[in-house]
């Protein structure tokens, strides 16, 4: 692992800006995700009857399965919000790191 390439591409400041970039994403939507489930996972043990209310007078739906329903939803909507970075921004950060790496 001593090819002078890689040696190029670590002393590269776009790569350390590629990887502090990547990761401070990584890391806030992993945050945003992980913190929305464990607050609902806490709500359903510590205050279930918050969940069990009825959406409506007449409703037969309670307001945890809309919740839940959110947050999933949202946790697939940050997936593609880093697959968009990850193809765009990401990527072309990529391919200057590599263009600039080349003997």
């Amino acid at each position: 692992m001593s090819n002078p390439i890689y040696a190029r591409v670590r002393q590269n400041p776009k790569f350390h800006d590629l990887v502090r970039r990547r990761s401070r994403l990584a890391l806030t939507l992993s945050a945003i995700v992980l913190v929305s489930y464990y607050a609902f996972m806490m709500v359903v043990a510590f205050a279930p009857q918050v969940l069990r209310a009825p959406l409506g007078e007449d409703s037969a739906l309670s307001v945890g399965f809309p919740i839940g329903a959110a947050i999933i939803v949202v946790s697939w909507l940050l997936t593609g919000v880093y697959s968009h970075f990850a193809n765009g921004v990401f990527e072309e950060l990529n391919d200057q790191i590599t263009r600039e790496s080349q003997p």
